[in-house]
């Protein structure tokens, strides 16, 4: 129980070291390979909920059973430049299913160095391609996680052969529906060839459907080496012969969708084919049969059971699952802001294992994060370049925050995958205006901070000048004033140098909540996901030494101190009520 705001309050503080954690080895049909990689799918503001429960009394004795929903699988096809990477990310925010794509996979596997991703790593080494076994495998792993057996599953252009796809079949696992987006070749290849790259702001227009806004502007335009008519034209050969290959295996579940329409237009299509058969899997789960159990009961129990934010996080070493939902849950917000243009981000996020702050060795964490969101990115061609600060200041006074020494060296020696992406798409930079390339699409800050006696802002306000329009985003920024080598606070150009740091918009947040001058237990979690609202959630425990999160209020703004203690007490909100003692004291740390 919550005492007063003037006795008992709530404060934010990290928590313990960073150590990996292996996940169970699982094997698909005959083959025996390990796997630690977990991708889960973005998670909307609401309970979910794998089950439906009913309970109906006609006749004594008689109740419908509390029999679980087989949730949704879907495959989806589509030639390059198809609109099918955009129609994925709508399925996954409607219907909240596990999104599965076979590159994400395997360039997690061979980065994670797990058995599968050793295998793949040696044909990969060798020039050859990775053998069906491997890639089924490797899917099927994914396919058999606890995630995408209670949310369903989207297969993103796999399979791509006749093989694959029977062995799939022969694994008994088969889609509900298989959905092809169809658009003719000119209007494919016209997309890809009529692209072209702003290398001052990074913008991409379309010469006849979104031509520049000047003739100054159409002048410097440039075209991508992958958008000629001549690879284009291959690569969507490629994709037919595919297509051919394993359009025998799925013509009974087949729905080709037009693709040659607006975005909004299309997924209505997908929408109401989707919605359809969720309608017919649940009324064929409702069937009248003896039961003796309470089911409205356990229906209360699954209602409640909130899966928005994984429980014990106060336990170390955080297992990989819990690591990956909140790599996953940063990248899909950040992929949202960037898709909807906008241009200064930053991520907050205060999990133990991603706050280096008192602990240095929490920075290769850190680390994986940046490397999930700079991939992603990567994928869909985006020259990224990964910046963390340089040293700062001179003779003796030269120097770096202590968690961020070293990890450039960190960021190149990591794993980047067999992709080529390191030294194309992706390189490491630092923080200023001279580290600004034409051919750069976007920058992801490293944990950006002011040091005791330097200030970084005046580096990185010349940085984003230089970017311009396009996207760069902050990771962990710590940009707060600090006091200068002389004691006293860097006075001056303060209120600029903030108003600075404020510009930039969050496009995640999540930070755990403490009572004052404790790490245990956890009151509670701040939550944001652009676009959303900020939602507050109080940890509950339960039997058994389990626990869960339940949501309490939502807020369009970052909550204040007095606002998170009100709804943990249950008082109504009073927008007029100023911190006050603790409370106040508090508010300057959150």
């Amino acid at each position: 129980m919550l005492a007063s705001s003037s006795s008992t309050a709530i404060s934010l503080h990290p928590l313990a070291n960073y150590n990996a954690s292996a996940t169970p080895s699982l094997n698909p049909s005959s083959l025996s390979f390990s796997s630690s990689y977990s991708y889960l799918s973005p998670l909307s503001f609401r309970l979910h909920s794998s089950k439906t429960h009913l309970r109906i009394t006609p006749k004594k004795g008689l109740r419908v059973s509390c029999s679980t929903n087989e949730p949704l699988k879907v495959m989806i096809s589509g030639a390059p430049a198809s609109g099918k990477g955009t129609q994925c990310e709508l399925i996954v925010q409607k219907f909240g299913l596990v999104h599965i794509s076979t590159g994400d996979l395997l360039r997690a596997e061979v980065s994670s160095g797990t058995e599968i991703g050793n295998k793949a790593k040696e044909f990969m080494n060798s020039g050859r391609l990775v053998p069906d076994e491997i890639v089924t495998a490797m899917v099927t792993v994914r396919l058999s996680r606890q995630d995408a057996k209670e949310k369903g599953w989207l297969l993103d252009g796999y399979p791509r052969s006749f093989a694959q796809a029977q062995s799939l079949e022969e694994l008994n696992i088969r889609p509900d529906i298989y959905i092809v987006l169809d658009v003719p070749d000119e209007i494919l290849i016209d997309r890809c060839v009529g692209r072209r790259l702003d290398p001052v702001t990074g913008k991409i227009y379309h010469l006849k459907n979104f031509p520049p806004e000047s003739e100054e502007i159409k002048a410097r335009l440039v075209t991508r080496a992958d958008d000629t008519e001549e690879k284009v034209k291959s690569r969507l050969e490629i994709y037919k012969q595919n297509a051919a290959a394993i359009s025998s295996t799925y013509s009974s579940i087949t729905n080709k969708i037009d693709g040659n329409r607006p975005k909004e237009i299309i997924f209505k299509d997908i929408d109401s084919l989707l919605s359809q058969l969720l309608k017919d899997k649940t009324e064929k789960s409702m069937k009248p049969v003896l039961q003796t159990e309470n089911c409205l009961d356990q229906a209360s129990s699954n209602e409640e059971k909130w899966r928005g934010i994984p429980t014990r996080l106060n336990n170390i070493p955080h297992s990989r699952e819990i690591r990956n939902y909140f790599y996953d849950d940063v990248l899909q917000a950040t992929q949202r802001a960037v898709n909807d243009g906008r241009t200064r981000l930053k991520v907050e996020i205060n999990i133990p294992e991603l706050n280096p702050e008192m602990d240095v060795y929490r920075i290769g964490t850190l680390m994986e994060l940046v490397r999930v969101i700079a991939l992603s990115f990567a994928d869909d061609g985006k020259r990224v370049k990964v910046c963390v600060q340089g040293s700062m200041g001179e003779g003796a006074l030269a120097g770096m925050p202590l968690q961020l020494a070293g990890t450039r060296k960190i960021l190149e020696f990591m794993d980047w995958g067999n992709y080529g992406a390191m030294g194309t798409f992706i390189k490491i930079g630092s923080i200023g205006a001279k580290e600004v390339d034409e051919e750069d699409d976007m920058f992801i800050l490293v944990a950006p901070q002011n040091a005791v006696g330097n200030c970084i802002i005046d580096d990185l306000r010349a940085m984003t000048d230089a970017a311009g329009k396009r996207p760069v985003i902050l990771i962990n920024p710590r940009l707060k004033d600090l006091p200068g080598s002389s004691g006293i606070m860097q006075t001056m150009g303060r209120d600029k140098r903030l108003e600075y740091a404020a510009s930039f918009e969050s496009c995640y947040f999540f930070r755990l909540l403490y009572y004052a001058g404790t790490q245990y237990p956890i009151m509670g979690a701040i939550r944001m996901t652009y676009p959303y609202d900020y939602e507050l959630y109080k940890r509950v425990d339960e039997p058994s030494g389990k626990e869960k999160y339940v949501s309490l209020s939502t807020f369009k703004e970052r909550p204040t101190i007095d606002e998170i203690n009100d709804a943990f007490l249950g008082k109504p909100r009073n927008k007029d009520k100023k911190a006050s003692g603790i409370w106040g004291f508090l508010s300057g740390v959150f």
